[in-house]
């Protein structure tokens, strides 16, 4: 039977009158690796600070087995600003740690004796795989400068320091909030790779559905008040909930329909009632309870309308910036298309944001120039978040900007109906934002940026931080918007369902373009390595011959080349089927000069797109045959 290592009963907290959590009651069994899911602002940190002994609650108990360590990272970690990486790592006083960074320290400095005594020191602890474990997941998470001091590195370092020391000590239970945060691609695909190896006892919060899938064996939700435990993963969360959430309003529906009969007998009965029309009684009453009760979907309703795009959007002409020595960009060129997906990839500090502040114009270039078309409207929401007061209201955050919001379907309604959309009640709506949870101040900053009403949107990690709710909710808003959608996200769930093309930044000012989603991109890239280390395999165990060698055959398209094909056969469907329409419209004898104008030039603009995809559909199908 599993060991139980931590129990939670009938834990309740609150806020002076916000009620956070309420008798909340969970078990985590050895080997369990747990996620806990909910919407923002149902106390997940909260509950996570308490389960790890940071935080007590009003009333209830946690209990942890006696011989159990605990290692914890908070949202926000807290780390020691004025000490190294090394010293925040190894900051436990323990003799293991103690030794590490004595050893570190003797390295660098030129006294052989002391090298000597920390060297007979780890070998007496006999951790010296412990200290190669530490630098192989220090140099994963790219902290390679362990003697650095903390308060030189970014945020995102800093939150990376703070997973390395909880994963370096080794605890038997892992607690994490938001572990994939601050991490590229590679940095979470490792992770997720590690946590499935090592087979840690783990309790977690992350939006990462792909990490949730592949790491998670259980599944504890939160939802309105109540706690719900799912015996596997996302998928089978996912499959699960709905069939609960169908089977309760079943329940409710029947009870709604058996209530109307009782409700009448109720009205007939004498007053003189017996035992049994007491018992009667009292199964209307809880009937009643049960029929009353509502499913509430609390889903973000984003409803904004997007302005007008024209036909030019934005063009790229050889753009260059360095910061001292580092390149980002090197003569780097690009044409944005109308409606265009694009997802931006590549390591930290290979430039992303950069080039976001370059196109939106936060940051000049070194050389080249950006061309705008003269209807572009841009939204960028920054990874860094919003930077308005704290002690300000919600509802005046919101006015600021627009006291009418317009929607897609040309309605208009309040700044405070806008809010209760994104999920703000009325009493939230008064709330200073300082007393928002992390997720609150995202979905904030969000509904902000789009009632700019934008053609042309930029989002930098717009995933962290928010609930895997409101981040479906956003996939399906972003994949109908009627504008142009550039995205920088570690996500690749969110990659994967949004973008259609990439543009891979690989350091050095390199960029590489591919035609595709991110996970159709990590196919393609194996593909290549495994290509080239056959190839070199071959070419090592290869001697010349002088034999005459057969003519080869045409290669096979690549995968890459696969992917622009079925994506251009698609496009050019789509735009046969757009110029029919439009042939039909001119025909029709238009009245309006302005509308028959714009419609001429989009008729032109199609056929001009059809002649060049049909140009590389007939290139890359002669290639394939």
């Amino acid at each position: 039977m599993a060991l139980i290592y931590l129990q939670a009963e009938n834990v309740n907290k609150s806020f002076g009158d916000l009620e956070v959590l309420s008798d909340v009651s969970l078990s985590l069994f050895q080997n369990q690796r747990t996620a806990l899911v909910a919407r923002n602002g149902t106390g997940k940190s909260t509950l996570l600070n308490i389960l790890a002994g940071h935080d007590t609650p009003d009333s209830g108990k946690v209990t942890l087995r006696n011989d159990i360590s605990v290692g914890y990272l908070p949202q926000e970690p807290q780390l020691d600003l004025s000490k190294s990486v090394l010293e925040n790592v190894f900051n436990a006083d323990d003799a293991i740690s103690v030794a590490i960074r004595n050893y570190e320290k003797a390295i660098e400095s030129t006294d052989k004796m002391a090298l000597q005594h920390a060297i007979d020191e780890m070998d007496r602890l006999n951790i010296w795989d412990r200290e190669q474990k530490a630098k192989q997941i220090l140099s994963v998470f790219q902290l390679t400068d362990i003697n650095q001091p903390v308060q030189l590195l970014s945020g995102g370092q800093r939150k990376r320091v703070a997973l390395a020391a909880v994963l370096i000590s080794n605890p038997d239970l892992l607690i994490l909030d938001e572990p994939t945060n601050h991490l590229d691609l590679e940095m979470v695909e490792w992770l997720e790779d590690y946590l499935t190896r090592s087979q840690k006892t783990l309790l977690m919060v992350t939006h990462d559905r792909y990490f949730l899938d592949r790491v998670c064996t259980d599944i504890i939700e939160i939802d309105q008040k109540q706690v719900y435990t799912y015996n596997g993963n996302y998928s089978y969360f996912i499959e699960k909930r709905d069939e609960r959430i169908r089977a309760k309003l079943a329940e409710i529906d029947r009870a709604s329909n058996l209530l109307r009969r009782e409700t009448e007998w109720m009205r007939r009965m004498p007053q003189a009632r017996g035992t049994k029309a007491k018992y009667r009684i009292d199964a209307f009453y809880k009937l009643r309870e049960t029929a009353q009760q509502k499913i509430h979907s609390n889903d973000v309703e984003i409803g904004v309308s997007a302005s007008r795009l024209g036909k030019k959007i934005m063009e790229v002409h050889n753009l260059s910036k360095s910061f001292d020595s580092k390149v980002i960009l090197n003569d780097f060129s690009y044409t944005f298309n109308r409606f265009e997906r694009l997802g931006i990839v590549g390591a930290n500090g290979t430039g992303k944001t950069t080039f976001l502040n370059l196109i939106t114009g936060t940051l000049p270039p070194d050389s080249g120039t950006i061309d705008p078309g003269a209807t572009l409207k841009i939204a960028y929401y920054r990874q860094g978040g919003m930077n308005i007061p704290e002690d300000v209201k919600v509802i005046d955050v919101v006015r600021e900007i627009a006291e009418v919001i317009t929607l897609a379907n040309g309605k208009t309604i309040t700044a405070s109906q806008f809010l209760n959309n994104f999920l703000f009640t009325p009493d939230k709506q008064h709330t200073l934002v300082r007393k928002l949870s992390g997720g609150e101040k995202r979905r904030l900053y969000l509904l902000t940026v789009l009632m700019q009403n934008p053609n042309f949107l930029i989002l930098d990690e717009p995933t962290n931080d928010l609930d895997i709710f409101t981040l479906n909710v956003l996939e399906d808003y972003l994949i109908n918007f009627p504008g142009v959608v550039v995205v920088v996200s570690h996500d690749r769930y969110f990659m994967d369902k949004l973008v259609d093309g990439l543009l891979i930044f690989e350091g050095n000012g390199e960029i590489s373009g591919f035609p595709g989603n991110y996970s159709e991109y990590r196919e393609w890239a194996k593909e290549q390595e495994k290509s080239n280390a056959e190839q070199q395999t071959s070419s090592k165990g290869k001697t010349e011959s002088k034999r005459p060698q057969p003519e080869r055959k045409k290669s096979k398209l690549t995968f890459a080349q696969k992917k622009e094909l079925e994506k251009l056969t698609d496009e050019i469907e789509k735009l046969e089927k757009e110029k029919k329409e439009i042939e039909g419209l001119l025909n029709g004898g238009i009245q309006d000069a302005k509308l028959l104008m714009d419609i001429s030039n989009r008729f032109s603009e199609i056929s001009k797109l059809l002649e060049d995809k049909e140009m590389r559909w007939l290139e890359l199908n002669e290639f394939e045959e």
